[in-house]
C-alpha cells in the first residue's frame, strides 16, 4: 500500500474519530479496538516514511506522529465527552499543524527561514487561542444553564474576555512574524519597515 492510501486512511479514520465525537460513552471492547487501529495506522504512516530522506523523512514522521495524537484525543473525547476532552482534541490538532509547519521550515535558509518559524508559532499562538476561547465558552454556557440571568451575563462576560485575551496574543505573534520580515532589509528600509509594523499592530 503506498504512502498517499495510507495517508488518506488515517485522514479517514481521524474524521470519523472527530464526527464521532459526540456520541455517548465506547463500549470497552470498541474502545480497545479504536486503540489498536490508531496504533496500526501510526505504525503503518511510519512505514510509509521509511523510503523518504533528509528532512522529507522528518516532515512526514512528524506528520505521522501529530495524527497519532489527534487520533488520540479524539477517542478519549469520545468515549467520555467532555468539555475539557473537547478542548485536548482542539490543542492536539494545534500541536500538530505547528510540528508539521515548523519541520517544512528546515527546508529553507536565513529570513525566509526564520519568517516560516515565525509564521508558524503565530498561526501556533493562533490556534490555541482560538480553542482556549472555545472551551471558556463552553465552560461558560454550561454554566449558565445550570443559574439564573445573572449566569447568562457572566457567561458572556467570561467569553468576552476571553476573546480580549486572545485578540492580545494572536496581535503580538502577528507582530513577531512582521517584525522578523523586516530583517531583509538594513539601514532606514528596516528601521521603517519596523515602526510601520509597530504602528499596524500597536506596539510601543
Amino acid at each position: 500500500m503506498n504512502k498517499f492510501k495510507l495517508t488518506a486512511l488515517s485522514a479517514a479514520f481521524c474524521l470519523a474519530m472527530s464526527t464521532g465525537a459526540i456520541a455517548g460513552t465506547m463500549s470497552k471492547s470498541d474502545y480497545k479496538n479504536a486503540k489498536a487501529d490508531i496504533a496500526a495506522a501510526f505504525v503503518a504512516d511510519k512505514v510509509a516514511c521509511k523510503p523518504l530522506t533528509a528532512n522529507a523523512l522528518d516532515i512526514c514522521i512528524v506528520a505521522a506522529t501529530g495524527r497519532q495524537k489527534v487520533a488520540s484525543a479524539e477517542l478519549e473525547a469520545k468515549n467520555a465527552p467532555s468539555d475539557k476532552l473537547r478542548y485536548n482534541v482542539r490543542l492536539a490538532k494545534a500541536d500538530a499543524a505547528y510540528a508539521s509547519a515548523n519541520e517544512k521550515c528546515d527546508d529553507l535558509t536565513g529570513n525566509a527561514k526564520d519568517v516560516c518559524r515565525k509564521e508558524a508559532t503565530a498561526a501556533h499562538v493562533t490556534a490555541k487561542a482560538d480553542a482556549k476561547v472555545a472551551g471558556k465558552t463552553a465552560d461558560a454556557n454550561a454554566t449558565a444553564r445550570e443559574k439564573t440571568d445573572a449566569a447568562n451575563a457572566s457567561a458572556r462576560a467570561t467569553t468576552t474576555e476571553a476573546r480580549k485575551d486572545a485578540a492580545v496574543v494572536k496581535n503580538d505573534a502577528a507582530y513577531a512574524v512582521a517584525k522578523e520580515k523586516c530583517d531583509a532589509f538594513k539601514g532606514d528600509v528596516k528601521d521603517n519597515c519596523v515602526k510601520d509594523a509597530k504602528v499596524r499592530y500597536g506596539q510601543s
